[in-house]
């Protein structure tokens, strides 16, 4: 099984409690068809403090004409797949939308080959 990420793009306006149960729901489902491997929703852009070429600034990313609400990794057979997972997400008939992209590596706290200073999945600097 391949790994995507999907990055969710909210909506105009605050989410409605309704909104929530949707993504809530949504989230129960992939949890219950194993889909899932993690999920993170993010606090509101406003909140958020940008690093930029050693300058702090508060906000997101200036140029960023739209911002992310969630995060998530899912596993799926194929991208068609990863895409039939991402147009049942409510952000894509709330008014928002869902972004889909393959996970080439990464690394977990607590993965084996960690304790290396190698990330499982993500090639050593030298080719190894």
């Amino acid at each position: 099984m391949t790994q995507y990420a999907i990055l969710i793009y909210p909506g105009a306006g605050p989410a409605t409690a309704e909104d929530l149960a949707e993504h809530d729901q949504h989230a129960a489902d992939l949890i219950a068809s194993g889909a899932l491997v993690a999920a993170f929703a993010l606090t509101p852009p406003e909140v958020a403090t940008t690093v930029r070429d050693g300058v702090v600034s508060d906000g997101p990313f200036a140029e960023t004409k739209e911002v992310i609400a969630g995060l998530g990794i899912i596993e799926a057979p194929d991208l068609d797949a990863a895409l039939a997972i991402a147009a049942r997400n409510p952000a894509t008939w709330q008014g928002g939308a869902v972004e889909v992209r393959p996970v080439v590596g990464g690394w977990v706290r607590g993965d084996v080959g960690a304790a290396s200073g190698q990330a499982p999945g993500v090639p050593a600097a030298d080719g190894a």
